[in-house]
């Protein structure tokens, strides 16, 4: 997955856990610098040039895509979704406590944090900055039904909502702290640049172009002085750039889709290292409020004229496996929530049935054109399936989704764009289809709720945080506030399979494969990794988790 977990969880930037990245294959003309081995080069995925905009809430700010968000803006808490069930990690929070049931949460703060600039963190800071969230949704890109917080002592955080949100731990806990001195002086903070960062997190702003971001050490960090001394985020414009800085020993970390990459990367060095978990689910977007994919006929023949196998191996190395099987038409992400495919939605399967998909759209009352499309009304059914360049993964899933889906007659294109046009044209709805991450989490209720939660959409121009396809079902909203309402594993279960039935025949995003959390490393410089052996964190390049990563990383001696 290419963004960080928590705020592109949100976002899809990203969001996200959001996880890996892809490239294209015009060179960059970016080139990182020689580092010293106290500087660790990391990169999650291709960006291009990027603005000078820090803000941690905005999606197409340089902390968001080049992921060093959490470096700066710490959460309350860090969390661990490689182990079942998840493990949060005391961070700007010791503990937390839920009251009137599940409508109230309090959290502990730690004492003695500081913000770069030396003013102090406290209960009253925090209190200050839900309040701004609930008076600002363009912040509030979690969507929390947040009813007002307040800060009874310096260490005591209170926080009310309109509705039981026991499932919310991770969305509410993964809040990037701000300090009140400067946030409530600057207008609007959606679209505030805030060009100096000040934080309570491990590093600080160094300096800025628009093809690279240094941070330094924070020296009066609350854990102490990080070990890295110094993290450079280069703006790779390409996949294929990004990976040639990794196998050639210039870029320490990364995220990205690899081809071949036990021949071409791991096999290069005894120092080149790979890992990857499947943590959430990749999909076809379709935009609801267009034609032809608002029809459930169209959607229905979309899946069916997908090879998921063939997308898998050929444009993912099946680094990704194809979303194929009992449940892989529910969305739900497997074999990590497995547990959650029962009796009543195991026989949703995903298929390869060209012939079936030309059925449903004749039985819908298209017919085949001379020109060897489906015709209706009038109109010829296509579409165009939109990208960023930087990800040949995707812009090749793309090719052949189109290529087979030509072959059962929609005239489907690929469009190729930039990284932050993509995200702009994401939230507003200016797109056909789109192919895109799913969101990681504790369990699948963030998945769903990324993809059906109407809360988070927005008319057509709007800036939607999730359910980009605008997408409204009753149930799936009641399914979703039940499960967020309760800690009982079996009324969750039962919300759950609600919802696979729901994507599984409604067709709201059409499931593709599994995305994993891709990870390469360098051990030559650091160690301390997170392994299979020890998988203390995802392994991913992103925030929040790296994070973790990087104050866990000791210089080789």
């Amino acid at each position: 997955m290419r963004k960080t977990m928590a705020l592109t969880a949100a976002l899809a930037v990203a969001g996200a856990l959001g996880l890996a990245a892809c490239g294209s294959s015009t060179p960059s003309s970016t080139s990182p610098s020689t580092s010293s081995s106290s500087t660790l080069v990391m990169e999650q995925s291709p960006t291009g040039p990027v603005a000078k905009d820090f803000n941690p809430f905005s999606s197409t700010g340089a902390g968001n895509l080049l992921g060093f968000n959490n470096m700066i803006y710490e959460p309350l808490l860090q969390f661990d979704l490689l182990k079942s069930p998840a493990t949060d990690y005391p961070w700007l929070a010791t503990s937390y406590a839920w009251s009137n049931s599940g409508k109230t949460i309090t959290f502990t703060l730690r004492s003695g944090v500081k913000f770069t600039n030396g003013d102090a963190f406290d209960a009253a800071n925090a209190a200050w900055e839900f309040n701004l969230l609930k008076a600002n949704a363009a912040i509030n890109t979690q969507g929390l039904p947040l009813a007002g917080a307040s800060a009874p002592n310096a260490t005591t955080l209170v926080i009310n909502f309109t509705r039981s949100v026991y499932t919310l731990l991770y969305n509410i806990a993964n809040t990037p702290m701000i300090p009140e001195a400067i946030w409530s002086k600057v207008g609007n903070p959606a679209t505030y640049p805030d060009t100096t960062p000040v934080g309570t997190g491990p590093y600080e702003l160094s300096s800025f172009s628009p093809q690279a971001v240094f941070l330094t050490a924070n020296k009066s960090y609350w854990q102490g002085t990080p070990h890295v001394s110094k993290l450079e985020f280069p703006a790779y414009d390409s996949n294929t750039s990004a990976n040639t800085a990794l196998e050639q020993n210039q870029l320490d970390w990364a995220g990205n889709f690899v081809q071949n990459i036990s021949k071409d990367f791991v096999d290069t060095s005894p120092s080149h290292k790979y890992w990857d978990f499947g943590l959430q689910t990749e999909t076809v977007i379709p935009n609801l409020t267009t034609f032809p994919l608002n029809s459930l006929a169209v959607r229905q023949a979309v899946s069916y004229g997908i090879d998921r196998t063939t997308v898998s191996d050929v444009g993912e190395d099946y680094q990704q496996p194809p979303a194929v099987g009992p449940g892989s038409l529910t969305g739900i992400t497997l074999p990590l929530d497995k547990s959650y495919v029962t009796s009543a939605t195991s026989g949703y399967a995903t298929s390869y049935d060209p012939a079936k998909a030309k059925s449903i759209l004749e039985a819908a009352g298209w017919k085949m054109g001379s020109n060897g499309y489906f015709q209706k009304g009038g109109k010829t059914l296509a579409f165009s399936i939109t990208d960023p360049s930087p990800y040949t993964d995707f812009i090749t899933d793309d090719q052949i989704m189109a290529q087979e889906l030509k072959q059962v007659g929609m005239d489907v294109t690929v469009d190729g764009t930039s990284v932050q046009a993509w995200t702009t044209d994401l939230q507003t709805g200016h797109f056909q289809a789109i192919t895109h991450w799913g969101n990681g989490g504790p369990s699948p209720y963030y998945l769903y709720d990324n993809w059906l939660d109407d809360s988070l959409t927005a008319k057509i121009g709007g800036t939607a945080t999730g359910d980009y396809e605008r997408y409204y079902n009753s149930t799936a909203e009641a399914d979703l506030q039940s499960f967020a309402a309760t800690d009982s594993p079996s009324a969750q279960l039962a919300d759950v399979v609600s919802l696979e039935k729901i994507v599984a025949t409604d067709l709201p995003v059409i499931p593709v494969f599994y995305g994993v959390a891709w990870f390469e490393y360098n051990t030559s410089k650091f160690t301390g990794w997170p392994s299979t052996a020890n998988p203390y964190a995802p392994g991913e390049p992103s925030g929040p988790f790296n994070e973790i990563t990087v104050l866990r990383l000791r210089p080789v001696k």
